[in-house]
């Protein structure tokens, strides 16, 4: 009997772990909350609380995360196929790049490119898994016309160095001007003119936008901001490739911080989106005025100033908004790659940021200092994030999953937040089963003396429970006596 309960509750502990490993919570915790409790009276299942809490765990689901696009993404030939040659390991994950996939079809591609042969190739090249296919495919477009997108493709597959992609890049840019401007000027002529004004208009800035890039990391950084700036001036309503992050790592690597914090002034607005860049580069600004001089010993005594609590206010804003960068700044984790794809406030984000800012932050002389001395300060004013922020939403709780399939998780650890406990469930069964199986272990080993050991026990309870119950009777008894004759 007590080697099958022993095995039971080890079984019963083996799942409770796979299903916390896997969902965050206890199988018996999560049964108890949403079947037994409700069956039980404990929750109204019409309540507005409850009609709010389901609604919170809708919005929060791994369906709802949404996923950006990596502002500063590398190239796949000449950076992340040059790791893959190096290591053997593979950088990006299928699913990031089944996301590109998707973005490249949804900003190359319209309903019209059957009526022209070679975007009718590319638009199956996009859709192809097999990157040789691909590569094919894109010079089978090239032999018919000169084709934008198809420049595209090989500039970001096939080309092994930046200063070849860049030579691409610039072919491309050559076609995709010739497009864009007969499809503006016929873009008034019915939706499907439209339609094909908006791809061409989407293929040029994403040539212009990779271009200022190539100029960026071949060390034309002045070259590089002009470029982005003029971009920006044509296209202000295409924010969706977030071309002002690119400008602020451009204007962190000249050094020019007024320039950052003009943009900032701009961006860091309350009706926009945030960004680990935003908030970060916002601290690193304050930081900077105070972080040369800053010692936690002389703050201690004297108390911090009206610049040194502004600094600190940013780093604690900062560090709500994504929590796992500091990890990174501070090389207390080790960095990798970032994928094409990040989820905001969560651990693709923080190796995406810190991956091209770290350098920024060095430079900065005590600003690492700083943000060491102050960043875990910010989880007590947050002690329940998932429940309650300070300055934005709680913190989503569908992060850990969406970033374990961004992220190769085979050489890379995904950084959680906030840290899980054991539940206490899978402690007690676990705990239960060990005492489980070292009686099974005693009683096969000594089987007359756990006998003797299990009388002694059983009668000490019934001698207990029985003296106990006379007691309680005679108090009653004497209570009822005493009672009447003072009557």
């Amino acid at each position: 009997y007590q080697l099958r309960v022993g095995a039971s509750l080890r079984k019963s502990c083996i799942f409770e772990w796979w299903y916390f490993r896997k969902y965050g919570t206890s199988f018996i915790e999560q049964v108890s909350v949403s079947h037994l409790r409700p069956l039980l009276g404990g929750v109204d299942s019409s309540s507005p609380s409850n009609s709010n809490t389901m609604l919170c765990s809708l919005c929060l689901s791994p369906a709802e995360c949404k996923v950006w696009r990596n502002p500063l993404n590398l190239f796949r030939g000449a950076e992340y196929n040059r790791y893959t040659w190096v290591t053997g390991r593979e950088p990006l994950t299928y699913y990031d790049m089944n996301l590109s996939a998707q973005d490249h079809q949804t900003f190359f591609t319209c309903d019209s490119d059957h009526l022209r042969p070679a975007d009718a190739i590319m638009q199956k090249a996009w859709r192809e898994r097999n990157p040789q296919a691909r590569i094919s495919a894109a010079h089978e477009a090239l032999e018919l016309e000169d084709c934008a997108t198809a420049y595209i493709l090989l500039a970001e597959e096939e080309a092994t160095t930046i200063m070849e992609a860049e030579r691409l890049f610039k072919q491309a840019l050559k076609a995709g001007e010739g497009c864009y401007r007969r499809s503006q000027q016929l873009q008034h002529h019915g939706t499907q003119y439209e339609a094909q004004h908006r791809r061409d208009t989407n293929v040029l800035v994403y040539i212009k936008r990779r271009l200022a890039m190539c100029s960026r990391k071949l060390g034309r950084t002045r070259e590089a901001v002009k470029m982005m700036r003029d971009l920006m001036k044509e296209f202000p309503l295409l924010s969706m490739f977030n071309i002002h992050e690119n400008l602020l790592e451009s204007l962190l690597e000249l050094q020019n911080y007024a320039d950052v914090q003009a943009v900032l002034a701009k961006y860091d607005d309350i009706s926009l989106p945030k960004s680990a860049t935003i908030c970060y580069t916002a601290a690193l600004l304050k930081a900077r005025a105070v972080s040369d001089k800053f010692s936690p010993e002389a703050a201690s005594r004297r108390g911090l100033s009206t610049a040194e609590m502004n600094a600190v206010e940013a780093i604690h804003r900062a560090v709500e908004f994504n929590p796992h960068v500091p990890k990174y700044l501070l090389e207390m984790k080790s960095l990798i790659l970032p994928p094409e794809h990040i989820l905001k406030r969560g651990d693709s984000e923080a190796i995406a940021y810190a991956f091209f800012h770290l350098q920024h932050w060095k430079r900065v002389e005590g600003a690492l200092n700083l943000l060491h001395c102050t960043w875990e300060g910010t989880f007590r004013m947050i002690p329940y994030p998932l429940e309650k922020g300070h300055l934005f939403y709680p913190y989503p709780i569908c992060t850990e999953t969406a970033d374990r399939e961004l992220l190769p998780t085979v050489f890379h650890e995904v950084s959680v937040y906030p840290k899980k406990e054991l539940p206490f469930f899978i402690l007690f069964t676990a705990g239960l089963c060990s005492f489980t199986a070292m009686l099974a272990l005693l009683t096969h080993q000594f089987p007359e003396l756990m006998g003797v050991f299990a009388k002694a026990v059983s009668t000490n309870t019934y001698t207990h429970t029985h003296t106990h119950t006379h007691t309680h009777l005679f108090r009653k008894f004497y209570a009822s006596r005493k009672l009447s004759v003072h009557s």
